[in-house]
């Protein structure tokens, strides 16, 4: 059977870019190797970590904790089904939203492993039937990755997990330790702490999520401390043996006991099984695929997109990614270029998010700027919500006052940072939220009052620049 395009997974990036194709006309095959649809971001990633912390917040009461005159039981014990059963209902209804959408624009799906015969031939393995050959005139590699196994962990037992088993947690332990201090790591340390969990975190980095303005990753470390994690940062876990309990010895503070571990200390790419080898596709020692900036392989015809590039690795760039991907391989002239700017989205308890440049990036360039910021606390809408820490970070243009960067940390994050995305697009600075009307109570209206404090510091002469311009 041919087709105009095969695409291989159906994450974001495989769903998003096989209903662009579609949409405009194309013969679309697409194959999956699960029972069901969506890749980690609806089963075991992005899906399943954001419904789990809003269950957590709303199940432990920890997210009303400081309102004025309510009072919540924060220790209460939560069974592991009653935590876990709504997001099993949002993830059933994710994957039917997902098969309906490939319906609805006429994709074909074929469900099994499929592989590589040559750079324009799959085959598709499934179990109890023949293999089924497709031939196509393009190809979207958009399989995603796994968490990564350390090898001389004891992976049977059944405290031990991963960011894919730990849904499948069958009760909920009184301490827990989480090695990895990325996003996986990080928000799944909050989740539990939020549950009343005492959680450890252990990461070699000295700081967390290193590519967030060193400001507001502060202030999330900050914050993990005040929920009670356990922060230790600058060691690794040396060992690990299974007992009464998870016996470690960390490299540095020592032997330590647990009664449940999740490692989520990186991922690799699902290439196994594929015969990248028999298209000419090489991958790097993680499995990931190198691609140039319209996502081709070193293959013309053979495109990739989504976790199985690498970073940023996350639901939203992955969906845009898999668009335009097929837009440069049919010429659609609908979508020629990802956005300049993408935002980042961390839904650790505080969220954190940004866009733009971080005042690291700035002083790298030795480009001179002015901070404006606005809190939480001094916002009507933050009194209301009872978030007390968070804020709003904008970096302006020394020169003329043009918005450069947008940071935020504290409930709704990811959502403020919108208005700040639209406004870098747009090329607008501090005039434009000097000048908008925005509705009251929100925490949108930080903008405002950043921008103003932004002003008055640049009126007051309060620039930052880097001491050693760096010279382009």
């Amino acid at each position: 059977m041919h087709y105009d395009l095969i695409v291989i997974g159906s994450g974001p990036a495989g769903e998003k870019g096989a209903a662009q194709a579609a949409y405009f006309g194309k013969k679309v095959a697409l194959i999956e190797r699960e029972p069901f649809p969506g890749g980690a971001a609806a089963n075991t990633g992005t899906l399943p970590s954001k419904t789990l912390r809003e269950t957590a917040l709303y199940l432990s009461g920890f997210q009303k904790r400081e309102l004025y005159g309510l009072g919540f039981d924060l220790n209460k014990r939560i069974d592991a089904a009653g935590f876990l059963s709504h997001f099993h209902h949002v993830r059933s209804q994710e994957r039917t939203r997902i098969d309906s959408n490939m319906e609805r624009h006429g994709v074909t799906t074929y469900r099994g492993l499929g592989s590589f015969i040559d750079a324009n031939a799959l085959q598709v393995e499934s179990a109890g039937a023949p293999p089924v050959a497709l031939t196509a005139s393009n190809i979207l590699i958009a399989t995603g990755t796994h968490p990564h196994r350390q090898a001389d962990y004891p992976w049977s037992d059944p405290r031990l997990f991963d960011s894919d088993t730990i849904l499948n947690l069958g009760e909920l332990p009184d301490t827990m330790l989480v090695i990895g201090g990325g996003v996986i790591g990080s928000e799944y340390a909050c989740i539990f702490a939020a549950l009343g969990i005492k959680v450890t975190l252990v990461d070699g980095r000295n700081r967390l999520l290193g590519f967030l303005d060193t400001e507001v990753s502060d202030a999330l470390q900050r914050s993990m401390v005040a929920m009670g994690i356990d922060l230790i940062l600058g060691d690794a876990v040396e060992s690990m043996a299974s007992g009464k309990h998870l016996d470690v010895i960390f490299k540095t503070k020592g032997p330590a006991s647990y009664q449940a571990i999740l490692c989520a200390s990186g991922r690799q790419g699902n290439t196994s099984g594929l015969g990248l080898q028999n298209a000419g596709i090489p991958e790097d020692k993680r499995g990931l695929l190198k691609v140039n900036e319209h996502y081709q392989t070193n293959v013309p015809n053979i495109y990739a997109a989504g976790d199985i590039i690498g970073f940023p690795a996350l639901a939203s760039t992955s969906m845009e990614q898999g668009r335009i991907a097929m837009c440069h391989a049919f010429d659609l002239k609908y979508k020629t270029g990802i956005a300049r700017i993408l935002p980042l989205g961390i839904y650790t308890i505080p969220e954190c998010s940004c866009a733009g440049e971080t005042e690291e990036s700035l002083r790298a360039k030795g480009v001179s700027y002015v901070i404006g910021r606005a809190a939480y606390s001094h916002n009507t809408r933050g009194f209301i919500i009872g978030d007390h820490e968070g804020f709003l970070k904008l970096l302006f243009h020394a020169k003329d006052m043009s918005l450069l960067g947008v940071h935020c940390i504290g409930e709704q994050a990811t959502d403020l940072v919108h208005t700040g995305l639209a406004a870098l697009l747009l090329g607008q600075g501090a005039n434009f939220f000097i000048s908008t009307c925005f509705n009251y109570p929100t925490l949108s209206e930080m903008y405002k009052y950043a921008a103003y404090d932004a002003l008055g510091r640049f009126q007051r002469g309060e620039i930052c620049s880097s001491p050693e311009v760096v010279q382009h």
